[in-house]
C-alpha cells in the first residue's frame, strides 16, 4: 500500500486486512453524454456554478479521454478497468458478465474490503445492472420523461402504433420516441434527475449514520437526449446569443466513415432523418443541452452540500465523470459514436481529503481505465491483477508530473460491407487514428492524423502529407506497442 495516504492505518494479520475507522468513503457522480464544455473548463457561456465551486476543491484533468465514445462500452471500462477489447462490449446490448463472467468491477472491490456499496441512477447501462457489485439493491426512482401533456400523449399513440407493426426492444423504442426538447414550468423533481438528488441527498444521510465507509455512486441522465428541463434553467441563457458550432463539415481528407449520421438524435420527433440540422433547430437543441447541464448541475450542488450538512465531506473522496464527450453540430454531426476529439474528451475531477490539491489543473493524458486504480490507491485498498489503467493519484499531488505518452480510444464501424475497428492514439500534440479490417487487424484500410498545436478542432487530416510520414511511422510503432508501451515511467 502507498505510505503516502498518511490517513490510513492497515493492519495486515494472518493474511487478513483490517482497516481503521478513518477509511475514506467514495462519492462518485457520473453524467451522461456531459462534454467538458464547463466554466471550470475555461468557457463562460455555461452557467455551471456548482460543478465549478467543487473544481475549486480538486484536481481537474483536461486531457481525459474515455475508452470508446458510447454509454455502454464506456462505462463498463471504468468500472471493470478493462478496456473494449478485453470485455469485448462495443456495443449496448453485450453485458460484460457473458464476455467476462469473473471480473470484480470497482463498486465490487470497494465492497469486498468492508465498503457499503451502493448505486443509484444510471452507473452501468440502462438494463445492464450488476447485482454483485452492489451491498443492496440497485435503484433509480420512476418519473416520466416529458411533462407536457401533448408529448405524452404523442409518444402513447407511437407506442400503440409500434406494437400494432408488431415491433418490439429497441426497435420498439426508437419508434416511441419523443421529442428532442422540452421546457417546461415545473419543479426540479418532476423529471428523473431532480428525484434523484433527492434519494441520494437522502441515502447519504442514512450512509452517514453507518459504523462503516461506503462507496456510493449517483448516475444523472442529463444532458442525455432527450434535453428536458425545468423551464429557470431555459432562462438562464439568451437564445439569440448561442452561437452554432463553426466548423460543420467533416474533417478534409478524412474516410467517410470516420464520422457517421447518428440516428440517436434524429429517431427524435420533428428532427429531419438525412442532412444537415437547420439552423433555428441547431440552436435551439443547443439551447436545451445547456439548459440540461444546468439542470444537472444544481443536482450535483444538492449532493455536495448534503456532504457538509451530514460533516461527510473532510473524509470522503468525490470524483466528477461524464461518459463521453459529444457533438452539438461539430464536423456536421451530433452526438458521439466517432473517434473525435469532441467525442472522446471527458470531464473528469477528483477531491480526495488530506490532499491539498485546490483549483488544479493537470494536462497529463490520462483515461477511464486508470479510474478504478486511482480510487483504489487513495482508499488503502488492494488491487485486483486485471487491470488494465494506471492510477494517477500520484497527480494530485504533483499535476504536473511527466505522465503517460498516450490515450487510447476506439471505435468499431460497418461500413461498405466490412467490419472496421479505429484505434485512436491521443498524445500531447497529436491525434493519430489507425482504420483496420476486425477480421484481420494487420490489414490498414484507412489513417488520420490531426496536428492539435495547429488543428485543434480536428478539421484537416494530414496523414497521407509527405511531411507526415516519419510522424505516421512513429505513431505506427506506438500503436503496435499499445496501452502498456504508453506507461509513464518511473
Amino acid at each position: 500500500m502507498p505510505s503516502c495516504w498518511h490517513w490510513l492505518f492497515i493492519v495486515l494479520v494472518a493474511g487478513t486486512t483490517t482497516w481503521s475507522a478513518e477509511r475514506p468513503n467514495v462519492l462518485m457522480i457520473a453524467v451522461d453524454d456531459l462534454r467538458p464544455e464547463l466554466g471550470c473548463y475555461g468557457v463562460s457561456h455555461i452557467k455551471t456554478p456548482q460543478i465549478d465551486r467543487f473544481a475549486q476543491t480538486a484536481l481537474r484533468f483536461e486531457r481525459a479521454y474515455c475508452q470508446q465514445a458510447v454509454c455502454s462500452p464506456s462505462r463498463t471500462s471504468l468500472l471493470t478497468g478493462l478496456r473494449p477489447d478485453s470485455t469485448k462490449v462495443y456495443d449496448l446490448e453485450t453485458h460484460f458478465r457473458n464476455t467476462v463472467p469473473d471480473v470484480v468491477t470497482l463498486p465490487q472491490q470497494f465492497l469486498n474490503a468492508g465498503y457499503h456499496s451502493v448505486g443509484m441512477g444510471k452507473i452501468f447501462h440502462g438494463g445492464l445492472d450488476d447485482k454483485a457489485s452492489w451491498s443492496e439493491p440497485w435503484s433509480s426512482p420512476k418519473r416520466p420523461g416529458y411533462a407536457n401533456p401533448q408529448s405524452v400523449t404523442l409518444i402513447q399513440q407511437k407506442q400503440q402504433a409500434a406494437r400494432q407493426k408488431g415491433l418490439k426492444k429497441k426497435a420498439a423504442s426508437r419508434a416511441a420516441r419523443g421529442p428532442a426538447y422540452e421546457c417546461e414550468e415545473v419543479p426540479d423533481d418532476t423529471y428523473h434527475d431532480g428525484a434523484l438528488a433527492n434519494a441520494a441527498v437522502e441515502k447519504l444521510g442514512k450512509l452517514a449514520q453507518m459504523d462503516k465507509p461506503f462507496f456510493f455512486a449517483v448516475g444523472f441522465h442529463k444532458p442525455h437526449l432527450p434535453f428536458v428541463a425545468p423551464k429557470k434553467y431555459w432562462d438562464l441563457y439568451d437564445a439569440a446569443t448561442i452561437s452554432l458550432a463553426d466548423n460543420p463539415y467533416h474533417p478534409h481528407g478524412a474516410p467517410p466513415f470516420a464520422l457517421v449520421n447518428s440516428g440517436e438524435l434524429r429517431n427524435y420527433e420533428g428532427v429531419p432523418k438525412l442532412g444537415p440540422i437547420p439552423d433555428d433547430m441547431a440552436r435551439t437543441l443547443r439551447h436545451a443541452y445547456y439548459a440540461s447541464v444546468s439542470y444537472t448541475d444544481a443536482n450535483i450542488g444538492r449532493l455536495l452540500d448534503a456532504l457538509d450538512q451530514f460533516k461527510l465531506a473532510e473524509n470522503t473522496i468525490v470524483i466528477l465523470w461524464g461518459d463521453h464527450g459529444w457533438k452539438l453540430g461539430e464536423h456536421g454531426e451530433w452526438c458521439k459514436h466517432s473517434n473525435v476529439e469532441n467525442d472522446t474528451r471527458v470531464v473528469l475531477m477528483v477531491r480526495a481529503p488530506h490532499i491539498p490539491t485546490k483549483n488544479a489543473a493537470s494536462k497529463a493524458l490520462v483515461e477511464f481505465v486508470d479510474v478504478y486504480p486511482s480510487l483504489c490507491e487513495l482508499a488503502g485498498i488492494p488491487l485486483p491483477d486485471h487491470l488494465e489503467g494506471t492510477s494517477f493519484a500520484p497527480l494530485l499531488k504533483d499535476p504536473a508530473k511527466p505522465w503517460k505518452s498516450a490515450a487510447f480510444s476506439q471505435y468499431p464501424r460497418g461500413y461498405d460491407g466490412q467490419q472496421l475497428m479505429g484505434y485512436s492514439l491521443r498524445t500531447a500534440d497529436h491525434r493519430y487514428t489507425q482504420w483496420v479490417l476486425r477480421k484481420d487487424r494487420r490489414t490498414i484500410v484507412a489513417e488520420e492524423l490531426y496536428d492539435h498545436r495547429n488543428d485543434p478542432q480536428e478539421n484537416q487530416n494530414v496523414a497521407d502529407r509527405p511531411a507526415s510520414q516519419e510522424l505516421i511511422t512513429t505513431f505506427r510503432r506506438q500503436m503496435a506497442k499499445g496501452w502498456k508501451g504508453a506507461k509513464p515511467q518511473d
